[in-house]
């Protein structure tokens, strides 16, 4: 990908229906083109939500990709003909730490790297959002931003699948049970002060509650819903992803795949029920995640996990990750928590 002067992207910028004017920055610089190289794109911005709009595609064919601040998936993979150009758009959060809650600070401002097959940026713009709604995600590993690859976690690969005016807080944290996400200053205690009304807060924590009794875990549960109304928030329940823990038979009927804690606590089964008496959206993704892991089998399931890397039928893959995220896009809008015209499908 070549650098374009700024006298040519303000004429691209003008046939495409971009503003040929960049926004400015706190400090007065222009947040566009001027940021970025043929990696990516770097923006001394604060800790906030920005719209992006990007204008892909080159002189040759190209593919491109958007990902940002720890290995959040922005854009999907979006092709280009020789010389053609596509206008795409999305909502990101910038926050301090970027990545886990309880991990290093990350790098000030919004990052952003090109990736795909072939990666082209011709144009770029980034302004403070307005009107925009957010998805909080509480969770633990299986959802986080991981911060390195093999590792992915499914809200890493969610903003991927959402248009401009959605974006994904998350602040999902490995190793975290309901217990020590709701002890921690840094998860619970952050997390709903930012809570505004009609913003979703996805919870999914049960993976780490391995010692946590069935009256514990209910009522952390409902203290997580009733903090989320407090705020005016939407809260949405999640059932676990399961793990890949096959029996004899193919099937995954067992404590182990479906999060059945050493005590015999049934999470998803309380999950379940939470949801009924509370009245909560439920995104049951132990059932889904069940149906499609038996689908694959033994074998066609391992590139959903870590297994081949790592031995590891817990945490996803990157590929995972993203098919998995593609089920809660999916749940998201079948059940009206998100309009249809705000998510990409695909």
């Amino acid at each position: 990908m070549r650098r374009f002067n700024l006298a040519v992207l303000a004429a691209v910028t003008l046939s495409t229906g971009l503003t040929a004017v960049p926004a400015q920055a706190h400090s007065g610089r222009p947040l566009g083109i001027g940021n970025c190289t043929t990696a990516g794109c770097h923006f001394d911005v604060p800790p906030g939500t920005y719209d992006v709009k990007v204008l892909l595609g080159g002189d040759t064919a190209s593919s491109t990709a958007i990902s940002g601040e720890t290995r959040r998936s922005l854009l999907p993979e979006t092709a280009a003909a020789a010389g053609e150009r596509v206008a795409r758009s999305f909502t990101v959060n910038v926050r301090t730490p970027e990545g886990e809650p309880t991990g290093p600070d990350g790098t000030p401002g919004l990052d952003l790297a090109l990736g795909g097959s072939a990666p082209a940026l011709a144009d770029i713009l980034v302004t403070p959002a307005r009107h925009t709604r957010q998805i909080f995600l509480v969770g633990d590993s299986t959802v986080c931003d991981q911060p390195g690859d093999p590792y992915s976690g499914w809200g890493q690969q969610l903003p991927q699948y959402l248009r401009k005016g959605v974006s994904v807080a998350n602040y999902a944290d490995s190793g975290e049970s309901t217990v020590t996400y709701l002890a921690e200053p840094r998860l619970w205690a952050t997390v709903q002060p930012l809570i505004r009304p009609g913003d979703l807060v996805l919870v999914q924590l049960a993976h780490n509650d391995k010692t946590t009794d069935g009256a514990t875990y209910r009522a952390n549960l409902e203290t997580l819903v009733a903090g989320v109304r407090e705020k005016g928030g939407n809260p949405v329940l999640v059932t676990p992803i399961v793990r890949r823990w096959f029996n004899s038979d193919g099937t995954l009927n067992n404590g182990t795949a479906l999060l059945v804690n050493g005590l015999g606590v049934d999470h998803p089964a309380v999950i379940r029920s939470v949801a009924a008496d509370e009245d909560v959206p439920l995104i049951d993704l132990t059932a889904k995640t069940k149906t499609l892991v038996e689908s694959l089998g033994v074998e066609g399931s391992k590139a959903i996990y870590l297994y081949n890397e790592k031995k590891d039928n817990t945490h996803t893959s990157v590929h995972g990750a993203t098919v998995y995220a593609g089920l809660v896009r999916d749940e998201l809008v079948a059940q009206g928590l998100v309009p249809a015209g705000l998510v990409r499908v695909g």
